[in-house]
């Protein structure tokens, strides 16, 4: 049998923390089938974890002490793992960073902006200035290519998630982008529609009160474990993946869809704002 290569745990917080993982879970006699039995996970999560690619989540942590008689180290190292950077982006924005390269599926709902994974450079960068006003020009590009290197999960034919989003009518008309970088952006969603990678829809602004007003929310399922929620604010996101709520939020999604218009139709929208920009009958939000 050929031998897996070792996990060098100097690399970084998570890497450490998996080594020690699977160190443990060797040492028990424990396959990665055996150590999970009562847990919620799959063998490739678990893989992954031991790998320093996923971070670990607390009710997984504390399985592990129980199986592995651990007197409470993954659970009291578990926070330490999930405080330790990898990038530019936001510290609460890590776990969902992570989760969002191993989902299944991702649904989206976003009534005041379009979705980071969406984005062009220019929408990105207007929305990162508008919430950082005083930062250097470097750091907003560092943000900016940081949002935008998250699509190319788009780009890889082997794993993309089912990707959906239900977008408001009110983002395609009342632009903060001057008419042009409005059509790249536009355009860049019917061609993601129309590659098959996403699939939009809009809710129509004279469809009267509907669910989720007051909320932006991502919704993701993965093969190997729980699904997770994503709620977001301008300076704070929360994950939840308390079963309750995440039954709830999954309700409120699938009744906003049945409010929007079909995919078909929506991208009829998309397009004909898209056309408007470029022929100068949109109006600029600015102007």
């Amino acid at each position: 049998m050929v031998r897996r290569k070792d996990i060098d745990g100097s690399v970084s917080v998570p890497d450490f923390y998996g080594k020690e993982l699977r160190w443990q879970r060797e040492a028990a006699g424990l396959s990665l089938e055996a150590f999970l039995e009562g847990s919620f996970y799959g063998k490739t999560y678990l893989s992954d974890i031991e790998r320093g690619e996923r971070r670990m989540p607390m009710d997984l942590a504390r399985h592990a002490d129980r199986v592995l008689g651990t007197d409470g180290f993954f659970e009291r190292r578990c926070e330490d793992v999930r405080r330790a950077r990898r990038g530019p982006h936001a510290a609460y924005f890590e776990r969902v960073l992570e989760a969002e390269r191993h989902a299944e599926s991702i649904e989206e709902w976003s009534p005041s902006t379009l979705p980071g994974l969406l984005q062009t450079a220019p929408y990105a960068r207007a929305l990162v200035r508008s919430a950082h006003p005083a930062a250097s020009d470097e750091w907003v590009e560092e943000k900016v290519h940081a949002r935008l290197d998250r699509a190319r999960l788009f780009e890889d034919d082997h794993a993309v998630p089912e990707y959906w989003a239900i977008l408001h009518e009110s983002l395609l008309t009342d632009a903060f982008l001057a008419p042009g970088e409005m059509v790249e952006q536009l355009d860049r969603i019917v061609k993601l529609t129309e590659r098959r990678r996403i699939v939009p829809q809009i809710v129509p602004r004279n469809c009267g009160p509907y669910p989720l007003m007051a909320a932006s929310i991502m919704v993701m399922t993965f093969p190997d474990a729980p699904p997770l929620i994503y709620t977001e604010a301008s300076y704070s996101g929360d994950t939840i993946d308390d079963p309750g709520l995440v039954k709830q939020y999954r309700k409120a999604y699938d009744r906003l869809r049945a409010v929007a218009l079909s995919p078909v139709t929506s991208l009829v929208r998309i397009k004909a704002a898209a056309e408007d920009y470029r022929n100068g009958e949109q109006r600029y939000r600015l102007e």
